[in-house]
């Protein structure tokens, strides 16, 4: 599962330096799928590849994000997801339109920074 940041953030921006997989922008700012991971490319597997390298359009131009597709919950990098642990008004929750199990998470963790 995915974490996302509700309307309820106040832009401190304490979550986004916590994130092992910088998937979390500021609002309004362009994200890569290359920041802070390994990746060259990205093949959505449908014919689809892309530069990681290439701006991605801001999920959200009010307030910090988050890129559900590069979020890993810090599983196998922390106990639990940083950016909660950080937010000083607790609007880093659990995406319920993003559940992933631990294996799933660990694969996403491997992919993003190629591993095995």
């Amino acid at each position: 599962m995915a974490i996302i940041i509700t309307d309820e953030c106040i832009n401190c921006g304490a979550c986004e330096p916590e994130c092992p997989n910088t998937a979390i922008y500021e609002g309004g700012v362009e994200w890569t799928w290359a920041g802070g991971t390994a990746l060259t490319e990205v093949d959505f597997g449908d014919g689809t590849v892309i530069d990681a390298k290439d701006d991605q359009e801001p999920i959200s131009d009010e307030f910090y994000y988050i890129v559900s597709d590069k979020c890993t919950e810090c599983t196998g990098f922390h106990e639990e997801p940083q950016c909660a642990a950080v937010c000083p008004v607790d609007c880093c929750v659990p995406d319920p339109d993003n559940v992933e199990d631990e294996e799933t998470l660990l694969a996403k963790k491997a992919w993003l920074h190629a591993e095995g």
